[in-house]
C-alpha cells in the first residue's frame, strides 16, 4: 500500500515542469504519457532553453559549441536531453548535424576549438549521450564511438586528458560520462562495436564499485567531498546520486558495495521526504531550473528511482 508521505512526493513531483511531470509518470508510476512529453518543447524549461538558441549565434546555443559553460550548444543540448524532450525537435536536429559533421577532430572525437588535433573523452561521452538519444545517423557517431574505445585506461575507467595530454589513473567524473553515452548508443539500438561496448562498460562499472562510487580503494576515505553532494544539472561532475541513477535506469543488479552510497543517499533525505539540490556548478546558465540549498523535485525524482530499484519499498 502507497504511504501518505509517498503519495504527497508523487503529487508534488506532479505540481512541477512538464520534463518532471513526464518522467515521474513514465518511472514511478509507469504511465508513459506522450502528450506531457510533448510539452516540454512548448512550456517551462524546454521552452526557455529551445528560445535561447541562436540568440547570440545562428543555430547555436552560446557562442561556440562548447563556450561558455553552461550555455554553450553542447551543455544546452546535454540538458535538453535530461528533459527528456521529445527527440525529433527541428532546431535540435539541425544543431547536431552542424556539431557531429563540422566539429571532427583528427583522433575522430568531436573538437572543442583550438588546433583541431584532440577531442576529449569525457566531453565525447557526452555528446554520445545526447546524440544516439536523439537519433542521430549511426554514420554521425562511429568515429566517436571508435575514439571512445580507444580512450579506456588499464584500470577499467576513463579519463578526459588522455587523448591530450596522457593519463595513467581513471577519473570518475570521465568514467560516469562515458558511461551514460555506452549506455545510451545501446538503449536506442545502434550496434556498431556493440560487444566492445557493452565488455568496456561492464569494466568502467567495475571501477566505480571498486571505489564504493566515492571512496578510496586504498583508504577507505571519501575522495573527494563533492562526490557526496547532490547537484543537478550534473555538467561533467561526478557525485553518487549521478552513478547511482546509472546503476538503476541500466537495472545493473545489485552489488554490496553500492551499500555506502545508498545509505548516504537516505541519510540525505529531508523530514519532508524530499531531497535538497546541495551544489550547484558556478557558471553562466540560461536560467536557473532549482536553487540550491532547497527541495529539489530533480533530486527526488533521481534519489525515488534509484530506491524503487535497490530498495523497493524502503521509502514510505
Amino acid at each position: 500500500m502507497e504511504s501518505h508521505t509517498h503519495k504527497k512526493l508523487i503529487e508534488w513531483l506532479l505540481q512541477g515542469d512538464p520534463a518532471i511531470q513526464y518522467q515521474t509518470q513514465r518511472d514511478l508510476l509507469q504511465n508513459d504519457d506522450k502528450r506531457i512529453q510533448g510539452r516540454i518543447a512548448k512550456e517551462g524549461w524546454g521552452a526557455r532553453f529551445l528560445a535561447q538558441r541562436g540568440a547570440q549565434t545562428p543555430q547555436h546555443w552560446g557562442q561556440r559549441f562548447y563556450q561558455p559553460k553552461w550555455i554553450s550548444t553542447h551543455y544546452t543540448l546535454l540538458d535538453l536531453k535530461h528533459l527528456q524532450i521529445k527527440p525529433h525537435v527541428a532546431e535540435i536536429q539541425e544543431t547536431l548535424n552542424i556539431v557531429l559533421t563540422e566539429n571532427i577532430a583528427k583522433d575522430g572525437g568531436i573538437s572543442l576549438g583550438g588546433d583541431g588535433q584532440h577531442s576529449d573523452a569525457c566531453v565525447n561521452g557526452m555528446i554520445l549521450n545526447y546524440a544516439c538519444y536523439f537519433g542521430v545517423d549511426p554514420s554521425h557517431i562511429q568515429s566517436l564511438a571508435d575514439c571512445l574505445l580507444d580512450s579506456q585506461l588499464s584500470d577499467g575507467g576513463f579519463n578526459c586528458n588522455y587523448n591530450s595530454k596522457g593519463a595513467r589513473h581513471s577519473s570518475m567524473h570521465s568514467t560516469i560520462s562515458i558511461l551514460e553515452g555506452f549506455a545510451e548508443y545501446e538503449q536506442q539500438g545502434y550496434r556498431y562495436r556493440l560487444p566492445e561496448i557493452l565488455e568496456q562498460s561492464a569494466q568502467a562499472r567495475e571501477f566505480l564499485l571498486q571505489h564504493r562510487l566515492y571512496k578510496s580503494d586504498h583508504t577507505g576515505q571519501v575522495i573527494k567531498h563533492g562526490f557526496t553532494m547532490l547537484s543537478f544539472p550534473s555538467r561533467w561532475f561526478y557525485d553518487v546520486l549521478r552513478a547511482l541513477v546509472y546503476f538503476a535506469e541500466n537495472r545493473i543488479a545489485f552489488d554490496p558495495r553500492m551499500d555506502d552510497a545508498l545509505n548516504l543517499l537516505q541519510e540525505k533525505r529531508r523530514k519532508e521526504g524530499r531531497w535538497p539540490l546541495q551544489a550547484k556548478h558556478a557558471g553562466q546558465v540560461h536560467f536557473d531550473m532549482e536553487s540550491a540549498g532547497k527541495a529539489s523535485r530533480w533530486n527526488t525524482l533521481r534519489a525515488l528511482r534509484v530506491f524503487d530499484f535497490y530498495r523497493p519499498g524502503s521509502i514510505s
